[in-house]
């Protein structure tokens, strides 16, 4: 086996979250959230705080390590790294990034975390009141499309168009997600299931997008903490191996929306081959899925771009039965995902697989040997991990 790979090298062996809030009612400042989930996960693992010696995390998350460090009485911060771009398509780097300084003898015990309190900072979509905008935005902004969902609902519309693929595939992973968060008791929309007629009778957002294809806001924290293998053993849980990872973008795909060679895309195309290459695996070897939900939309076209069906099969394959655990072919979002478990930028889409893999799971799949979590679409750049049992090894 090549060295250069990340397979069986690196093993996250703990998960803390906080307790998951609306956008805006955390009771604690941003910092506070993350050491709380910080220190979560190190209960979880069997360890002291001051055993960390680094930190990752992405979409700028303001909680910085130095600070984090003198606040957990760190011996010494040997590793601190930020996924550059991509926003929450970077959460599957950011845990790539801390398995690569694992592997690299940078670190022997790093933390990957995301912190979110919108209350303290300015809340999402929120106009900065620039009087100015450059890239992309210049293209978009003077003619009203402002927000995410006016960007990517134009990307999916015409990715549905061009497959003739139907409103039904939508509501099913909304469905799917509201289904899973009704067993898990962390989650926001606990007590609110989805059935297809509220769906359907729910207001427009931007089309093809209706209010439940849209990920909630929130604020908390969530975080892992991975070590190297050989230490996977020696602590309480069941370890979730890293497989493979893959970050990027294919040619152009950063381009402005007027000129990339393949708008309507989630941007795996190029990234979902070199995480299977590395994990030595294929789209059916895969037993579970996290896929980041901005929009419904994003998820469809990041699962056909993982390989998982045809895009002229997606109206076939997306259904509510197809991904609900116990009894779907890929269950998906298996905790209520950004829908309707909490939207910690995906990071909680981290501590599921690793549940699945575990068998801790509110909604278990059995024997889950092998779990996908895919970052946020149609951003670049995007990425991907596959985890997996000691079985996979």
């Amino acid at each position: 086996m090549s060295r250069r790979t990340l397979r069986g090298q690196v093993a996250v062996v703990g998960i803390g979250e906080t307790t998951y809030f609306k956008h805006g009612k955390s009771p604690d400042p941003e910092f506070v959230l993350a050491l709380r989930a910080i220190l979560a996960a190190c209960r979880d693992a069997g360890i002291e705080p001051r055993d960390i010696d680094g930190f990752a995390s992405f979409s700028d998350d303001r909680s910085e390590p130095p600070r984090l460090a003198a606040a957990l009485g760190i011996r010494e911060l040997r590793f601190s790294n930020m996924q550059w771009g991509g926003g929450g398509g970077g959460v599957s780097a950011a845990v790539a990034n801390a398995s690569a300084a694992i592997v690299a003898g940078m670190a022997d015990c790093v933390v990957v975390f995301r912190s979110l309190a919108q209350g303290q900072h300015a809340r999402f979509g929120r106009s900065t009141g620039a009087r100015t905008i450059s890239g992309d935005l210049a293209l978009q902004v003077p003619y009203g499309a402002m927000t995410p969902a006016q960007r990517y609902s134009m990307k999916v519309t015409r990715y549905m168009h061009e497959h003739g693929i139907g409103p039904q595939a939508l509501r099913a992973i909304a469905m799917a997600s509201y289904h899973h968060a009704q067993s898990n008791p962390r989650a926001v929309m606990q007590g609110r299931p989805l059935d297809a007629a509220t769906y359907d009778a729910s207001r427009w957002i931007a089309e093809p997008h209706r209010l439940y294809d849209c990920c909630m806001e929130n604020d908390g924290a969530a975080a892992l903490i991975v070590v190297p293998a050989e230490r996977a053993r020696d602590f309480p849980n069941a370890p979730a191996y890293v497989l493979g990872a893959a970050a990027g973008g294919s040619y152009r795909s950063a381009a402005s929306s007027a000129n990339a060679p393949n708008f309507a895309s989630a941007n795996f195309d190029a990234v979902a081959p070199r995480m299977y290459a590395m994990a030595g695996i294929g789209p059916g070897d895969v037993d579970v899925v996290q896929c980041y939900e901005n929009f419904t939309g994003g998820v469809l076209m990041a699962l056909a771009e993982h390989g998982f069906f045809a895009p002229a099969d997606a109206n076939e394959f997306l259904t509510l039965e197809n991904l609900t655990a116990g009894r779907g072919i890929l269950p998906l979002n298996t905790s209520g995902g950004n829908l309707a478990e909490c939207y910690m930028h995906g990071m909680e889409l981290h501590l599921e697989a690793v549940r699945q893999i575990r068998g801790q799971s509110p909604n278990p799949v059995a024997h889950a040997d092998i779990a996908v979590v895919i970052g946020g679409p149609m951003v670049t750049p995007a990425s991907t991990i596959a985890y997996g049992s000691e079985n996979t090894l």
